[in-house]
């Protein structure tokens, strides 16, 4: 069994450090600062690290990419659609990677960006690296994708199992339970969810991963076809407008400014 290790950079990112305690290789996962990651290893010499995966070309992302294979010389996988300086392999939709003896299905997850990939483990205890397109709670900003991109992608992610782990790479969890209580202010999952959360973050508590049963519960953006949803929406535009990526675009143009 993997273990997913949280490395935090700039204000708010994770960089997902996966370690195989056994063979003491690891890998890691959107590395935006070389620095947690170099830092880390130079405390537990003993491992090796042998990929680096990206999700997407965003320089919070990608920013310590040169240096960590130059420090490292580990393979880089990436997204095939977008322009990034040191990938070794593209990846695009369908295709399965092995890292450290696990085998990884990639997603196409367009929205955030154009070419945004999702990392997939179908393992006894599933999990999802998942970048800047699914949060705790919210959904990354349409960059360069559309609402019904987004959709598409946040559906797909959502009929995984309802146990996978969800590691994404921002501490953005309060604000988006916040917003999702403003959206749904009678969901007694989501009003349960943001106690919790609060308390973590009172504590400095990281409050991933989540799962994607939970965030089918209390997510706005993965909710979008939901008829309460739905209304809020209608009500907020003015007229009313369909479930699904119409509702989505609503209320991500309302996060944007809540």
């Amino acid at each position: 069994m993997l273990e997913l290790i949280p490395l935090r950079a700039f204000s708010d990112n994770y960089i997902w450090l996966l370690v195989d305690q056994q063979s003491h290789r690891a890998a890691v996962v959107d590395p935006g600062d070389a620095k947690p990651v170099v830092t880390w290893l130079g405390r537990h010499p003993e491992f090796t690290l042998t990929h680096i995966l990206i999700t997407h070309h965003h320089p919070d992302h990608v920013g310590g990419l040169v240096t960590l294979k130059a420090a490292t010389q580990c393979k880089v996988m990436g997204p095939a659609m977008e322009d990034i300086v040191g990938v070794d392999q593209k990846l695009g939709d369908g295709d399965r990677v092995k890292v450290l003896g696990h085998e990884l299905d990639v997603l196409d997850v367009p929205g955030h960006t154009l070419g945004h990939i999702a990392f997939y483990c179908a393992a006894d205890d599933p999990f999802l690296l998942c970048g800047d397109t699914l949060f705790a709670g919210g959904c990354g900003r349409l960059f360069e994708g559309t609402p019904a991109q987004m959709h598409d992608s946040l559906q797909r992610l959502a009929a995984l199992p309802e146990k996978t782990r969800v590691f994404c790479a921002h501490e953005y969890t309060l604000a988006n339970l916040r917003f999702a209580l403003a959206v749904e202010p009678d969901n007694p999952d989501i009003q349960v969810r943001l106690q919790v959360v609060e308390e973590m973050r009172a504590d400095g508590r990281i409050t991933l991963p989540s799962s994607i049963g939970l965030e089918k519960q209390t997510n706005p953006f993965v909710r979008s076809n939901e008829p309460a949803v739905q209304r809020v929406a209608s009500e907020r535009n003015g007229e009313p407008v369909a479930a699904g990526a119409e509702t989505l675009a609503v209320i991500r143009q309302w996060k944007d400014s809540f």
